[in-house]
């Protein structure tokens, strides 16, 4: 499949031609697409052609605007934070399931276990859409509360009860696998909220 007609689209960048080379995107595009693609598998709850379709997308909105992305000064950020929004807004307008495939991608997770991986990706599917964007951003991204609250335009206390929320029912289903695949091997800012969430299902 040639994605480069999704990126480029009819037109290039803020009113170039398509046909016009835009310096530096697709430079970008080779080092970002593989760390955008397992951020949406881990978003979509294991559907690998949702995933692409969604990442095309999110680039197509970073080519169109990408004289200004890329005097930005976290581009790869500015993609991030366009492929969530890209998911959210999709998942708005579909009331569809994903489908978790048999092609496992690494989700960036130091996990050896496939088995364990597509528990993993089942119960993100079992989240809402809101609390698994909460968490890929906060321990599969490393954002903290601020940073993913400005992603998803939402207050901090929100991002810190959908963590909570997300991380006890993440647990009820991995159990103790859930400390290698989040609490620890993942992102220190999500550390607190992890603790806490583990204590409660505790009681």
């Amino acid at each position: 499949m040639d994605h480069s007609s999704k990126r480029a689209g009819p037109a290039g960048p803020e009113g170039s031609t398509g046909a016009e080379r835009v310096p530096g995107f697709e430079e970008f595009v080779a080092g970002r697409e593989r760390h955008l693609l397992r951020t949406a598998f881990l978003l979509t709850g294991g559907d690998a052609h949702l995933a692409e379709d969604l990442v095309q997308e999110a680039l197509g909105r970073v080519f169109l605007k990408w004289r200004r992305v890329s005097r930005m000064e976290n581009p790869s950020g500015y993609a991030q934070a366009a492929l969530v929004n890209t998911f959210l807004s999709y998942r708005r307008r579909r009331s569809s399931t994903e489908r978790v495939t048999d092609v496992l991608p690494e989700t960036g997770v130091d996990d050896p276990d496939p088995a364990l991986r597509l528990t993993l990706l089942r119960a993100l599917a079992g989240l809402s859409p809101a609390d698994r964007a909460v968490l890929v951003l906060r321990f599969w991204e490393d954002r903290g509360v601020e940073e993913t609250a400005g992603v998803l335009r939402i207050g901090e206390s929100a991002v810190r009860t959908r963590t909570r929320r997300a991380l006890v029912r993440l647990r009820a289903v991995l159990g103790t696998d859930l400390d290698a695949l989040v609490g620890r091997s993942a992102a220190p800012a999500g550390t607190d909220d992890y603790e806490r969430a583990g204590a409660r299902h505790a009681h």
